[in-house]
C-alpha cells in the first residue's frame, strides 16, 4: 500500500508541509496540465466544447464508480447548497427536517431559507434516536467538518426506515477514503475539492432510481433529454436520469475532476483509508505525549479544542492547517507522511512548553 501512494506523490509539489485538506485538497499534476492545457485553448480559440462535455460525463461515471451507484443516478453541480437546495424544494410546507448541532451550514441554510419548514437540531451521537414519524427528512454530513467526528450511518439509515424518513448525506468530508455507498441513502451531496482532490467548483448529487420527487429548479438547455436539441425555447422533453438536475458545468473544473478522480480510483479508497487514518493515529498518540486531548473521532481530521491561537505558529513554522470554531484542525491525505505528522507535532512543542519524547 505505502509503495502504491510513493508511486503517486510526484503528483503532487507542496510548498509546505500541507495538513489542511478538510479545507481544500491539493491539487495533483495531472490535474493542473489539464486545466491548463484547456486555458490556453480557450484563449488560442481551439476550445472543443463537445470534448469538455464528455469530460463531464467521464467525471460523472468516475464518481459513480467510487460511490457505488449508476451514473444514471449522479447529477453534476458546482456548490453543495444547490445541490441541497433542490432537496429542500422538494419537502412539503410545515415538514421537520433532522439536522446534527454545528452542522456546516451549506447543508443547512438551504431548509431554513424556504421560511416553512420546521429544523430540528440535535447532538450528532443522537441523531438516530431523534427520528420519529414526523420526520420528514435526516440530513447529516458523514464526517464533521467542524471536529472530523464520523455519523454513525448504519443506525441513522435503519431509524430513517423505521420511521419513513428520507436521508441526504453529505460526502464533502467523507468521500474519498470512508467505506460509504450513495447507495445506502435517498440522496447524497459531495463538494469534490476536499478528499476528491478536484478544482472547486466541482459538486455532485446523488438521487434515488425515480427521482426523488426533486424538481429541476434551475434547468436549462443540458438538463434535455437531448440537448443540443434543446438550446433554445422551453426544453420539451427533461433527461430521464439524473442529468435534468445538472447545473452547466465550469468546463475548467471538470477537465481537472476527471483527472483527479482518476487518480483517486487508481489508488483506492481502502489504501488511503489506512494510510490517512494512520497519520491521523500518529498525530493523535503524539498530542497525547503533548498533554493535549483531540475530539474523539476515527476520522483523518483531527481537531485541538481551545488550541485555535497556536495555528499562527504552525504556519509560521511552515504547517498548514485550519482554525474552525476556537480548535486547531488538521487533516492527513495521501500525499502525506510521517515526517508531516512529525514535523506538525515539533511545532506544537514549542507553543504548548513542552518537548516531544
Amino acid at each position: 500500500m505505502e509503495s502504491l501512494l510513493q508511486g503517486e506523490r510526484p503528483q503532487f509539489a507542496p510548498d509546505t508541509t500541507y495538513l489542511n485538506t478538510a479545507a481544500h485538497g491539493l491539487l495533483p499534476a495531472g490535474t493542473v496540465t489539464a486545466i491548463r492545457t484547456a486555458a490556453d485553448e480557450m484563449a488560442g480559440g481551439l476550445l472543443d466544447q463537445v470534448a469538455y462535455y464528455r469530460a463531464v460525463e467521464e467525471a460523472r461515471a468516475s464518481y459513480a464508480r467510487l460511490l457505488g451507484v449508476g451514473a444514471h443516478r449522479v447529477a453534476t453541480g458546482s456548490t453543495v447548497a444547490v445541490h441541497t437546495a433542490l432537496v429542500a424544494g422538494s419537502l412539503p410546507p410545515g415538514a421537520e427536517v433532522l439536522v446534527a448541532q454545528d452542522e456546516f451550514s451549506s447543508l443547512v441554510t438551504p431548509f431554513t431559507t424556504r421560511g416553512d419548514l420546521r429544523l430540528r437540531q440535535v447532538p450528532l451521537e443522537k441523531i438516530a434516536d431523534a427520528v420519529r414519524p414526523e420526520t420528514a427528512l435526516v440530513a447529516v454530513s458523514a464526517a464533521q467538518s467542524l471536529d472530523g467526528r464520523v455519523a454513525d450511518l448504519t443506525a441513522l439509515r435503519t431509524a430513517a426506515a423505521q420511521h419513513g424518513a428520507r436521508t441526504l448525506v453529505d460526502l464533502t468530508q467523507a468521500a474519498g477514503w470512508l467505506p460509504v455507498s450513495a447507495e445506502d441513502f435517498d440522496f447524497t451531496v459531495c463538494g469534490a475539492y476536499k478528499w476528491l482532490l478536484c478544482p472547486r467548483g466541482t459538486s455532485f448529487l446523488t438521487v434515488p432510481e425515480d427521482g426523488g420527487g426533486l424538481r429541476s429548479l434551475h434547468a436549462g438547455w443540458l438538463a434535455g433529454q437531448e440537448p443540443w436539441d434543446s438550446c433554445y425555447g422551453p426544453v420539451k422533453v427533461l433527461a430521464s436520469d439524473a442529468r435534468r438536475f445538472d447545473e452547466g458545468p465550469p468546463f475548467l473544473s471538470y477537465l481537472g475532476a476527471v483527472r483527479s478522480l482518476e487518480l483517486i480510483e487508481r489508488v483506492g479508497r481502502s489504501a488511503i483509508a489506512a494510510h490517512d487514518l494512520a497519520l491521523a493515529g500518529r498525530f493523535r498518540a503524539g498530542l497525547a505525549d503533548l498533554g493535549m486531548t483531540p475530539v474523539p473521532a476515527d476520522s483523518p481530521i483531527v481537531s485541538v479544542p481551545g488550541t485555535g491561537d497556536v495555528a499562527e505558529e504552525l504556519n509560521r513554522a511552515g504547517v498548514r492547517a485550519s482554525v474552525r470554531g476556537g480548535s486547531l484542525r488538521v487533516s492527513f491525505h495521501l500525499y502525506n507522511t510521517a515526517g508531516d505528522v512529525d514535523r506538525a507535532l515539533d511545532a506544537l512543542a514549542g507553543p504548548v512548553g513542552r518537548k516531544r519524547p
